[in-house]
């Protein structure tokens, strides 16, 4: 009998914290990593490089940045949903992305995937915050989702076998496409499936990217149906290269077999079954298999340099066993994107099971006849045409069945835009009642033309871009508000100008002054005034100080009328938390009758929301004074920051910066003799190997080596 039941997983985790306060009007350092060089670029499949080119990101709006985390994890309860059959039992992560935690074989007692035994967000995801280990859905363009540490809707539905099924669903923002992922497990058997689809419910054809991200134990030899692949490392080349064996020798089917992190995207032959699996030692392990469209398989390694360790270490606890993906995506590389039909969807169906083939088969030299014994097993466990079968039963009988039990809840961005665009999404509901406080101005706006300005002293809330909602900006009444939103709309157009121009009659009128200057700092940095962008960037600063001091100002004098204690209630701090941080989102337990809601967002007490602007301000304009030879101006910035957030590790690294740019070397190597860590350090960022070179002639301490790429 199969079950699909809530539970709680306690583990260390670091809280997510608070989103960056600031829009994200550029694509963040790392997240166009995966580009390749023109002459590269000129030299590959036709199809391949257009898909290469197809409608690149101009920025990650509207999606928020994730950096509010920290390295310091504490117990911590997290919702999540466990589907069990009698052979299997499946733990999902539904407020972190719907998140595949655990795969546990029940028969053999040995678990199918990498399990991450701590919750450590780190800068990975297209937005941020992205966490190592388990199954991965990522969807919208090159990287992972920036829905890796966001909450899904969740429920359960009829199976295509009458059992129950666990419904994954949410509006992804980027590209503004709705998506689903169903799983279930069949009475008796050994494999998961996975039912995907993702749908173009408008009037114009859409960029899709959708890759399956399966982190498995490094030890392992990675088996997949192919004699060629496409190697992409962190130089940005892209090239074919024979596999298993590399020119030099080395058997790259062992994730420990190399150097340095790196990318192979395998050149299935057409008509080939899809499948990847990774084997130990004994011939067992997982494999992955899919209908024909998920046509991609991947295999990432960390490699054996300092930089891969070093990474690995910073995602989990110390003592934990290294990781390796594999993966499987719709295009052949990750760099590239379809193109999705408008009113069109793509569909298909992947399974997730235990293998067990003949140990010195799979594990011999002979590539062709390992690749023969996984398929020959593959298909006595579960033949090609079963999965056909199972994708046509679910499409056909269970892809628009409504939901039943309403498990856990996502964003009301997708209820916006289905009252926005009358959308008619059968088995994917975004009811009305899901709207929320960030959605709300924009369903003011959808109604009465207007959008409300925010609250008296406070900034304008989050942003929307699509065409549809920037029409409707032109043409409501002009405000500072609405002039914000505006240009934040005509920038991710591309219409940069013109975005300039709205900020700029905001800014006449405005009160809350500092989010207009910000955004005319970065229009200035982007188009090659750097001098001018650190000015406003230092204006913003300070507008936001003097507003924030005012603000402290009312509040004392607000208090003080309330009552003597200057509190509104006992043991509340008047953003609804208790006394120990928690904002009243905590774990259900198995036993609760509402939706769950994630519980990992919120352990801890936040910085005030002053001190989250100040901090994100100040980094943004320290860096940009620095930039341009002006360590005075911002060591005089520095002065005003906070002492928490000047204890912050990347502030640390600007307070090293700031010392060497000042001739203070010894005291910039001293900061490093001291030690910190960035908590949101970029993937393959190389600035601590750069500054610490400037420092001294001695080999980069391994706490710090987080290059990626040969030196």
């Amino acid at each position: 009998m199969t079950t699909v039941r809530r539970a709680v997983l306690t583990l260390p985790a670091a809280p997510l914290g608070p989103d960056n306060p600031l829009p994200a009007l550029r694509t963040p350092a790392g997240a166009g990593g995966h580009a390749v060089d023109a002459s590269t670029l000129a030299e590959l499949p036709r199809d391949m490089a257009r898909g290469i080119g197809r409608s690149p990101l101009r920025s990650l709006l509207p999606a928020p940045v994730r950096d509010g985390y920290g390295r310091e994890r504490i117990p911590t309860d997290l919702d999540t949903i466990v589907i069990e059959n009698d052979r299997l039992r499946v733990t999902v992560l539904p407020g972190l992305g719907g998140r595949v935690h655990s795969l546990h074989h029940k028969p053999t007692g040995r678990e199918l995937l990498y399990r991450n035994p701590v919750f450590q967000p780190a800068a990975f995801a297209l937005n941020g915050a992205w966490f190592s280990g388990g199954v991965e859905w990522n969807i919208g363009a090159t990287g992972h989702t920036t829905l890796s540490c966001a909450p899904l809707h969740a429920a359960t539905v009829r199976a295509p076998d009458g059992g129950p099924m666990l419904r994954l669903w949410e509006w992804e923002r980027l590209r503004d496409l709705p998506f689903q992922v169903d799983l279930w497990l069949p009475e008796g058997s050994d494999f998961l499936y996975v039912g995907v689809r993702i749908r173009n419910p408008h009037e114009r054809p859409a960029p899709v990217y959708w890759w399956s991200n399966i982190a498995v134990p490094e030890d392992r030899r990675v088996l997949v149906p192919a004699d060629a692949a496409w190697h992409h490392g962190y130089e940005r080349g892209l090239r074919r290269v024979p596999v298993p064996a590399s020119e030099d020798g080395t058997d790259r089917s062992y994730p420990r077999g190399s150097s340095h992190a790196a990318d192979w995207f395998y050149d299935l032959p057409e008509g080939q079954r899809r499948w990847i699996a990774a084997l130990d030692g004994d011939g067992t392990g997982l494999v992955q298999t899919s209908t024909d469209p998920l046509r991609g398989r991947k295999l990432f390694v960390w490699g054996t340099g300092r930089g891969g360790r070093r990474w690995q270490e910073w995602l989990t606890e110390p003592g934990t066993p290294g990781y390796a993906e594999i993966q499987a995506g719709l295009a052949r590389t990750q760099l590239e994107h379809l193109e999705l039909a408008a009113g069109a969807e793509f569909s298909w169906l992947e399974a997730y099971g235990p293998l067990a083939a003949d140990p010195a088969t799979v594990l011999g030299e002979d590539w062709a006849a390992a690749r023969a014994d996984v398929e020959r097993t593959l298909a006595g466990a579960l033949p090609r045409a079963a999965v056909d079968t199972a994708y046509t039963a679910w499409r056909e009988g269970a892809a628009d069945t409504a939901p039943d039990e309403v498990l856990a809840t996502g964003s009301g961005w997708g209820a916006l835009e289905v009252l926005r665009g009358g959308h008619e999404l059968p088995g994917t509901p975004f009811p009305e009642s899901t709207i929320g406080p960030d959605q709300e101005p924009w369903r003011e706006l959808l109604r009465t033309g207007v959008l409300p300005p925010p609250a008296e002293g406070a900034a304008p809330g989050a942003p929307l871009v699509a065409a549809p909602w920037r029409d409707m900006l032109e043409t409501a009444p002009a405000d500072p508000s609405t002039e914000y939103h505006l240009g934040i709309a005509q920038w991710h157009a591309g219409d940069r100008a013109q975005a300039v121009r709205s900020w700029e009659r905001g800014l006449k009128e405005a009160t809350v002054r500092w989010p207009l200057l910000y955004c005319l700092a970065v229009a200035d940095r982007e188009d090659g005034h750097p001098d001018r962008a650190a000015e406003r960037f230092t204006e913003a600063f300070t507008s936001h100080e003097a507003q924030d001091r005012s603000g402290q100002d009312r509040s004392g004098r607000d208090r003080r009328g309330q009552d003597g204690a200057g509190r509104d209630g006992a043991g509340k701090d008047g953003a609804g938390r208790d006394g120990a941080g928690n904002d009243g989102a905590g774990g259900d337990g198995a036993g609760t009758d509402r939706p769950v809601r994630p519980t990992v967002a919120r352990h801890g007490a936040d910085p005030a929301p002053g001190d989250t602007v100040a901090a994100a301000l100040a980094r943004e304009a320290i860096e940009a004074l620095l930039a341009v030879g002006r360590p005075d101006h911002a060591r005089a910035l520095w002065s005003r920051l906070p002492e928490p957030a000047r204890r912050r590790g990347a502030f640390r690294l600007l307070e090293a910066r700031l010392l060497l740019a000042e001739g203070r070397r010894d005291e910039a190597r001293a900061v490093f003799d001291a030690g910190f860590e960035v908590a949101d350090l970029s993937e393959g960022a190389e600035i601590l190997g750069e500054i610490w070179a400037r420092l001294t002639d001695e080999p980069l301490p391994d706490a710090y080596e987080f290059r990626m790429r040969p030196s």
